[in-house]
């Protein structure tokens, strides 16, 4: 894989103000695009959202609109986090998955506790929507207890990642979990930061824009294994059916364990898990990862690639989130051939050691079958960093 090239795709307008930003494409063919872009000056809360549209793959964009995602209510905050939609290819539809919740104190911390989700579906790529409304599992569910194990105030289900949509038609959204202790309040056994377990959302349309939700069983931890749990996961069909999960995990004071990736597959579209272990190379070999998110993308060229942080020796927690590097996956073993990483972005000489190089979004340009990563380049330190496009070559 090579790096072609890496531009600004938003700069930050002023000191302090990290950027994020992500491009999507909105419809079943062609190449209009959507892009979502926001400002975090604290840890974990998005302080403005924008949108944008591009008919012509990105070259161009439409003025910034300004979105209204964050309320003032008398209960605290109520917040919308943005995530880049999914195109289901076959019925041209769009659908965002976004996490939502009111934080009386407006704070990351009341989002374990708080945080649910709700979908959109457009059918005009993604300028509005036919469907607005939160995700309830099917069967003797409501709002307030949304899914199994699962009660708003006391914990939450958040955090989507990059959903996908298999051979079958069914999307699947990889999503966490917090879990509950014997006194039905949100605990944390690990004694990190947070604690999560994975599972996922696994929707089937009905008549053709509203989805009916099903939630698979959840990948646990011992927190002895992970100090956080298992979250951020990322999946991917195989061309055998199975449903391949990277999850990250955590060694937050736990410096005398590894700090690994870990992986889990389900042979039966996404319901049912195996133990997760370690995720190794090809040869068997384990290495270091730090606690952050990763991806996998299945590429038009038939082959699965990997994107996330490797570090040579054993992190610490979250620390160090560089280099950022790309490498292609062993579909029938389920590893990732050592041979193919390569290298997309290191802290260089001039970057401070908080540097860090995750929280980003992967997907394939359709015209030439570029990788694009969206990723921010975050200085922890000054709090500061632009949004980058980085093109790859597989």
């Amino acid at each position: 894989m090579q790096v072609i090239s890496k531009e600004p795709f938003f700069k930050a307008p002023g000191p302090r103000m990290l950027c994020w930003a992500s491009s999507f494409y909105t419809g079943g063919r062609g190449v209009g695009k959507m892009a979502y872009r926001s400002i975090m000056t604290r840890s974990d809360i998005w302080d403005s959202w924008e949108r944008s549209f591009s008919s012509d793959n990105g070259r161009t964009w439409s003025p910034w609109e300004q979105l209204t995602c964050n309320f003032t209510t008398s209960r605290g905050v109520r917040r919308q986090i943005l995530r880049p939609g999914l195109v289901d290819v076959d019925r041209d539809r769009l659908i965002d998955v976004i996490i939502e919740g009111v934080l009386p104190n407006d704070t990351p911390l009341d989002g374990m506790q708080h945080y649910f989700l709700r979908y959109r579906v457009s059918v005009d790529g993604g300028r509005s929507a036919v469907v607005d409304r939160q995700i309830v599992q099917r069967g003797n569910y409501s709002p307030d207890h949304p899914f199994y194990g699962v009660w708003v105030g006391k914990n939450a289900i958040s955090d989507p990642q990059r959903p996908i949509r298999t051979r079958a038609g069914r999307i699947l959204v990889p999503v966490e979990i917090t879990p509950v202790g014997p006194d039905g309040e949100y605990c944390n056994p690990g004694g990190g930061y947070t604690y999560q377990d994975a599972a996922v959302l696994i929707g089937s349309w009905t008549d053709g824009v509203t989805i009916d939700w099903e939630l698979s069983e959840r990948v646990v931890s011992d927190p002895d294994r992970t100090s956080r749990g298992f979250f951020e996961g990322t999946i991917a069909e195989l061309l055998d059916g199975r449903i391949l999960m990277i999850l990250r995990g955590s060694n937050q004071r736990r410096p005398d364990r590894p700090g690994y990736k870990w992986y889990a597959v389900s042979a039966d579209g996404g319901y049912h898990w195996s133990r997760p272990e370690p995720w190794t190379y090809d040869d068997g070999s384990h290495f270091y990862s730090p606690s952050s998110m990763s991806q996998l993308i299945q590429h038009s060229n038939g082959r699965l690639y990997w994107i996330g942080n490797i570090v040579q020796e054993n992190p610490s927690g979250n620390s160090p989130r560089y280099p950022l590097q790309a490498g292609l996956v062993d579909s029938t073993q389920l590893t990732l051939f050592r041979d193919s990483v390569e290298v997309i972005d290191d802290r260089g000489r001039d970057d401070d050691p908080t540097l860090q190089l995750s929280n980003f979004y992967v997907d394939e340009d359709r015209e030439n079958g570029d990788i694009l990563i969206h990723l921010s380049r975050f200085n922890v330190t000054e709090w500061s960093g632009d949004a980058l496009l980085y093109r790859v070559a597989p």
